[in-house]
């Protein structure tokens, strides 16, 4: 079975990385949520990164604000990928601190990051890395998408409608 790991830093990440939560446990696909900070629990972040993938975990999506470090810490600890999402957080430089923080690593630890708050996406992106060796995975993102498409024809048919 699939297994994806949602870390954040704190609880007060939680109502952003639901979104992620939300989409894979929607694509029946097992998640595993815990917090792990990497300012506050070094010890435990040092054992998630290098630990995870013999947990059955295949992608990490992790989720931070402020200074935005445990992304790129996981990805430089563990042979896994890493998806960050940054998060906008009540001591944030308007969340620019967090994106810059995930989005620019050095070369050798990439970490994919989505938008400032997309968690959903982390958790699309997450299901899509796991379709390219799961036909069944695939097939729900393809049925996923072609529902993002009929949403759009039907707005667009409802507009014509009312015009």
């Amino acid at each position: 079975m699939s297994k994806v790991g949602v870390i954040m830093g704190s609880t007060s990440d939680l109502p952003v990385m639901q979104e992620a939560i939300d989409f894979l446990k929607s694509m029946e696909i097992e998640v595993e949520v815990d917090i792990v900070s990497a300012h506050r629990t070094p010890d435990k972040l040092m054992d998630y990164g290098k630990n995870a993938h013999e947990r059955g975990i295949q992608v990490v999506i992790a989720g931070a604000g402020g200074a935005a470090h445990l992304p790129g810490m996981i990805a430089s600890l563990s042979p896994l990928p890493v998806i960050g999402v940054p998060v906008k957080s009540r001591n944030s430089i308007d969340g620019w601190d967090s994106v810059l923080s995930i989005l620019q690593m050095p070369a050798g630890v990439p970490v994919a990051t989505v938008a400032l708050d997309g968690a959903k996406n982390a958790g699309i992106l997450a299901a899509q890395i796991l379709g390219a060796s799961n036909t069944a995975i695939q097939q729900q993102i393809i049925e996923f998408k072609e529902g993002l498409k009929e949403k759009v024809l039907k707005g667009a048919q409802e507009l014509k409608d009312k015009s």
